[in-house]
């Protein structure tokens, strides 16, 4: 059976779909390498509230994936966080649609943002290097205190604190779209429907 996976910006039509996506952040979280941080639900409410998510569905209304935007330094800096995709649809690049479609959000909303992002996920790394970003030191990263908050809900924070956030098991990963215009708040031109079979 085909389906078609549709990713969108969420919206108040998504908030029954908050608990699932929060259950699979925890989950994830527990995982050995991840470096996901959990949150809450009240904390994913309000970003779809903002209008700071994207989240991918099927065509039968089953949740695919979710990825939500976080913003410091007076929106200087600008992270999609939380890219996480349900077991049932990983393994055909619906990972990288999201993202695709989160930074063009993010181009939208913060328009010469530094986009940043932390992970310790080689999948993410492939993803983010073949969208422009690059590999940094935690030094070019905001040192807002809330964004390094953030971290709290990691299993590895304890490694961030004892090296003063100068090192973690997360790569730091930056593009500035002042250098690299692929990203420019228009839609990708090769951001296509993701079709699965299921046999």
């Amino acid at each position: 059976m085909e389906r078609n996976i549709e990713i969108s910006i969420a919206s108040g039509l998504h908030l029954s779909y908050v608990p699932e996506i929060e259950k699979a952040l925890y989950e994830a979280s527990l995982l050995k390498g991840t470096g996901i941080a959990v949150r809450s639900t009240e904390y994913l409410t309000g970003k779809i509230g903002e209008g700071k998510a994207v989240i991918a569905l099927s065509s039968e209304g089953i949740w695919a994936g979710f990825c939500y935007i976080e913003s410091w330094g007076h929106n200087r800096f600008v992270a999609n966080s939380g890219l996480i995709v349900s077991s049932a649809f990983r393994g055909v690049g619906l990972a990288r649609e999201i993202k695709k479609r989160a930074l063009e959000l993010s181009a939208t909303l913060f328009p010469g943002a530094r986009l940043f992002g932390l992970t310790t996920s080689l999948a993410v790394m492939k993803i983010n290097s073949g969208l422009g970003y690059k590999p940094v030191t935690f030094s070019e990263l905001a040192d807002d205190d809330d964004f390094w908050k953030g971290c709290m809900t990691c299993p590895y924070y304890d490694i961030l604190v004892r090296t003063k956030r100068d090192d973690c098991l997360c790569t730091a990963m930056i593009m500035d779209p002042a250098e690299d215009k692929k990203v420019n708040g228009k839609a990708q031109p090769d951001r296509i429907k993701i079709k699965i079979n299921h046999i």
